[in-house]
């Protein structure tokens, strides 16, 4: 939701003392965060400390489904015994044979993944110059933080959408607190330089709109 990753690395250093497995959803870090991308795990250098690696190719791969990596004795206890497992139908071939591709693209050109990263920072620190708050992300995910009702990001949401061509979701109550609107950002490798500035840009127009008051009144989606 924040964009920030947790603590892994303490969490890990936790197995020396208790006996328990690591789990780790690492649905934003698989294929983004670490050396070579191979995720959270990687990015704190614990990777022999996870026991189960979960991760959907609906965000670094833009396709559906998702994997459970592990030990083999985990995989096929889960594959027998997970009930959402059983009655589960197989992913197309087709998504196969794509997110195969994807995978080697991810270990093979590396520069996709930086370009993400430039684009990431470039987003992220012109917003913090132009006065928002994003809070402590770590990653693509950018959330950006303003005082408001549900009622008027629902507004702000949808005059981002049709007066300058830019979709991003809103997290209003009761995620967070009444008051508080969160604008969740998520930049791609495939986003340029000046479409960020063109994002900024917006949001600087659409921020001083919420001040005005400009997006009370109710409207519908």
């Amino acid at each position: 939701m924040r964009g920030d990753t947790g603590a892994l690395d303490r969490i890990a250093a936790l197995k020396a003392r208790y006996p328990f497995r690591l789990l780790v959803d690492d649905a934003h870090g698989f294929g983004i965060l670490g050396a070579t991308g191979r995720g959270t795990p990687q990015h704190y250098g614990v990777e022999e400390a996870v026991d189960v690696w979960l991760g959907t190719f609906a965000k670094t791969m833009a396709l559906i489904g998702a994997f459970v990596a592990g030990e083999k004795e985990v995989i096929q206890y889960l594959r027998y015994h997970l009930r959402s497992q059983i009655y589960a139908k197989s992913l197309p071939i087709a998504v196969v044979i794509g997110a195969r591709k994807r995978l080697e693209l991810l270990r093979t050109q590396p520069e996709r993944r930086e370009r993400l990263w430039h684009i990431t920072r470039r987003l992220q620190e012109g917003l913090k110059k132009a006065g928002f708050s994003i809070g402590v992300t770590e990653t693509p995910v950018t959330p950006v933080y303003l005082s408001g009702s549900e009622t008027e990001a629902i507004a702000l949401v949808k005059d981002l959408r049709e007066t300058f061509g830019i979709f991003c979701s809103a997290v209003t109550y009761p995620v967070i607190e009444k008051g508080h609107i969160i604008l969740r950002l998520i930049p791609t490798a495939a986003h340029t330089e000046a479409d960020v500035d063109r994002t900024i840009s917006a949001f600087c127009e659409v921020a001083a709109r919420l001040r005005a008051g400009a997006y009370a009144q109710p409207v519908s989606l």
